[in-house]
C-alpha cells in the first residue's frame, strides 16, 4: 500500500529518491498496473514520473524515440509510429486502460501477457535508462529490475513487420500473440507470447529462414504451452505455427507492394 508519494522535477531527483528508499520505492507513471491485481504493488513509496520530460514521441535522424511515460492511447494516435505497433496497441482492448497505461510501464511490468512486446522485439527495440545506458529490449527483459526506463528507441521502425493475437473475446486473455519482421537483408525476426515461459524470440528458427509448412512445424515444436481453459497444448502449438507462418507471408507481401 502506497504511504508516501513523491513528485520529483528532475531525473536526478528521481534517482536520488530511489537510492534513498531502495526496495520500498516503486516508479509511478500511469498506475494502471500498480493499482490493480494481479500486479498491484506492495511497496510503500511511490516516485511519480509525471513531471519528468519523458512524454515525447519524435524522430531523430530516422530513429523513433518514445518517452517512457507516453500513454498507449497517445502513442496509438501518433502518426509517427509504424502500422504494426499501431495494431499491437489495439490488442489492449480497453481505451480507458490505454489512456492510463504507459509504454514504459508495459515493458517493466511483470504481467501475465504482453500484447506489445512481440512487435517491439522483432523491431529490435532498445531501452534507454536513467543512467543514459542504451540496451536491447531483449536484454532488459532477460533481467528486469528497478532501473528506470526513460525512452524506447526503434532504429528501424518501418521494416516489414506484422503482428496478430488470438483470443476468444476482444477483452479476454490471449491464447497467443505473435509478431514477425523482415530486416533489410531479409533476416527473419519472430517473437511469441503466451505459449511458454513468457515472451520470447525464436532465434533458432529465425536462423533457418523457413517458410510455409516447414516453419509451421518448427514453431509448433519450439513453443512449450500449457493446457488451460484457453485450449489444449496441441491446439496452442498448432495455432502458433499457423499464426507465425501467416505473419511471415504478410511481411513478404509488403515487399511486393
Amino acid at each position: 500500500m502506497i504511504e508516501q508519494f513523491f513528485r520529483p522535477a528532475t531525473l536526478a531527483q528521481a534517482t536520488e529518491l530511489k537510492q534513498r528508499f531502495q526496495e520500498s520505492a516503486v516508479w509511478f507513471a500511469g498506475g494502471s498496473k500498480l493499482n490493480a491485481v494481479p500486479t498491484k504493488t506492495d511497496r510503500t513509496v511511490a516516485i511519480s514520473l509525471s513531471l519528468l520530460p519523458l512524454q515525447s514521441i519524435e524522430w531523430q535522424d530516422g530513429i523513433l524515440r518514445i518517452g517512457a511515460v507516453v500513454t498507449l492511447e497517445a502513442l496509438r494516435e501518433s502518426p509517427l509510429i509504424p502500422r504494426a505497433l499501431y495494431d499491437a496497441l489495439g490488442f489492449v482492448y480497453s481505451r480507458h486502460i490505454r489512456n492510463q497505461a504507459t509504454i514504459g510501464g508495459e515493458i517493466a511490468a511483470c504481467q501475465r501477457e504482453h500484447a506489445l512486446l512481440p512487435v517491439l522485439l522483432v523491431l529490435d527495440a532498445q531501452v534507454q535508462l536513467a543512467s543514459n545506458d542504451v540496451i536491447s529490449l531483449e536484454s532488459y527483459l532477460a533481467a528486469p529490475d528497478d532501473r528506470l526506463i526513460t525512452h524506447l528507441i526503434v532504429q528501424d521502425p518501418f521494416r516489414r513487420c506484422a503482428t496478430r493475437t488470438v483470443r476468444e473475446t476482444a477483452d479476454g486473455w490471449s491464447v497467443v500473440t505473435a509478431a514477425v519482421a523482415l530486416t533489410g537483408n531479409n533476416e527473419q525476426r519472430i517473437a511469441v507470447d503466451g505459449v511458454g515461459c513468457g515472451i520470447s524470440r525464436l532465434q533458432q528458427i529465425e536462423a533457418k529462414n523457413l517458410s510455409g509448412e516447414a516453419l509451421e512445424k518448427a514453431v509448433s515444436q519450439a513453443v512449450k504451452p500449457k493446457a488451460d481453459l484457453l485450449g489444449s497444448e496441441e491446439y496452442k502449438r498448432y495455432i502458433t505455427g499457423i499464426l507465425v507462418s501467416d505473419l511471415l507471408t504478410d511481411c513478404r507481401q509488403m515487399g511486393e507492394e
